[in-house]
């Protein structure tokens, strides 16, 4: 079973009732590696062989195995006829007209009156892009690119310009980062596939990253974010324990990998100086190498050949290699900090299949709007608002923000907002108190 949406497998997964009626007990009983279903709109889908051609990853679409996805195929798919026709061949079935249209233990009102948001928000033109606001987002780092090479020109490599120069480029690569995360989430072209190309030119020649690397880890954690052994940006590899349960799981089993009683100080050693120097960029080459991925390659390979042609001249080839190691360092802390301090603090579970709008919220909190705010993090300070809405142009996050929160309001879901300094602060006091945790379930438990 669970080959490929034959007829013959459905009769048997129906338990001898009428062929491709399902209920969601049985549903949920297909989440195995082997044995994949899924429910979008009542529809009953076998995905098992249909995972690893999925061009947003294998490990995306299997995190929804044996349960509803329908709110998760609105909120990524821009054009929900195109991707039927890939729908249509792994339909298998449907829901008992018996059976609620949702997981059992998902609150119906939540999500239609989540529907009904994102449909007002698609009338509204909230979905719509504005190029100039993108145009300018991009003049702007290629004006900082210009800006770092034209003042070494001029005031040559002393230890003041080139941490002038250093600065310049950490700013317009944390920048970039904003812009691909745009073109990676669909949220500036109409049409997909100019999205990706795009897509691949700021991440690849811009950045020095991969697109397909960034795709299978962000849309995970889109997915299921805070979700223990689901998101990888709360796997922390051993290192960290994260949240109130995990800490008490590894206390109870005795595990110590590190002294997690002090990880709110070892912290600022490993996290913002290497997530990006060393982590990610193991993590790109071997992503592009094992998954054969030459053009990825390419892209990559034309960010370096472009930064040592411009910067061999001033510092030679082992001086350049030391001033991208540096701007990579300033660049780490930057991206650190902004993507933590939305969701480290937040609630880290285990999977509970809950509501789009429920399972989002638990896990991102806003930081206050302003000008230096949405330009610091790409305007990630709407964090809830992205997450709700992944594909919408981050220019529409604060029009739709005032509707997000009273929806909220309505349905007693909370709705964080916090200052700036807040949110970083929190991010070490949330650790601190994992810590805590760890170190009495260890000693106690």
């Amino acid at each position: 079973m669970g080959g490929g949406g034959q007829l013959t497998d459905t009769v048997e997964a129906g338990s001898g009732r009428n062929a491709g009626v399902f209920t969601w007990e049985e549903v949920h009983k297909h989440c195995s590696r082997k044995d994949q279903w899924l429910v979008i709109n009542r529809k009953v889908y076998n995905i098992t062989q249909w995972t690893k051609r999925h061009p947003g990853g294998s490990s995306v679409i299997s995190l929804y195995a044996g349960e509803d996805a329908t709110e998760a195929f609105t909120a990524f798919h821009p054009d929900l006829n195109f991707v039927q026709k890939f729908l249509k061949p792994l339909l298998i079935g449907e829901l008992a007209a018996a059976e609620p249209s949702q997981d059992p233990n998902k609150n119906t009102a939540i999500i239609q009156d989540f529907e009904k948001l994102r449909a007002q928000a698609e009338k509204d033109g909230l979905f719509k892009t504005k190029p100039l606001f993108f145009g300018l987002h991009l003049g702007h780092i290629l004006l900082l690119e210009v800006f770092a090479w034209t003042l070494l020109w001029l005031w040559g490599t002393g230890w003041t310009a080139t941490l002038l120069c250093a600065a310049l480029l950490g700013t317009s690569q944390a920048q970039a980062g904003w812009l691909q995360h745009d073109f990676g989430h669909l949220s500036v072209f109409k049409r997909s596939r100019w999205n990706h190309v795009v897509h691949k030119f700021v991440i690849g020649h811009l950045k020095g990253a991969s697109a397909s690397w960034w795709n299978h880890l962000h849309f995970r954690h889109h997915s299921k974010p805070n979700v223990l052994d689901k998101d990888p940006d709360v796997n922390m590899s051993g290192l960290f324990v994260l949240g109130a349960v995990q800490p008490v799981e590894y206390g109870i089993k005795k595990i110590k990998r590190m002294p997690y009683n002090y990880q709110h100080q070892y912290f600022f050693l490993l996290a913002p100086p290497l997530l990006i120097p060393v982590v990610f960029n193991l993590q790109i080459l071997r992503t592009m190498i094992s998954r054969r991925d030459w053009v990825d390659l390419a892209w990559y390979v034309s960010f370096y050949l472009r930064f040592f042609y411009c910067y061999t001249p001033f510092y030679g080839f082992l001086g350049s290699v030391a001033l991208i190691t540096f701007v990579r360092f300033l660049e780490s802390h930057w991206f650190v900090w902004v993507t933590q301090m939305n969701h480290l603090p937040m609630e880290i579970d285990h999977e509970r299949r809950q509501e789009w709008l429920t399972t989002q919220l638990q896990a991102t909190c806003n930081i206050e709007q302003s000008f230096f705010n949405d330009w610091f993090s790409g305007h990630l300070n709407f964090q809830i608002e992205h997450h709700l809405f992944p594909r919408m142009p981050r220019h529409s996050y604060h029009l739709v923000a005032p509707q997000v929160r009273a929806l909220c309001e309505k349905h007693g879901v909370p709705y964080q907002i916090k200052t700036l300094w807040r949110a970083m602060a929190d991010v070490v006091s949330s650790l601190k108190n994992s810590g805590d945790l760890w170190l009495d379930a260890y000693l106690h438990k």
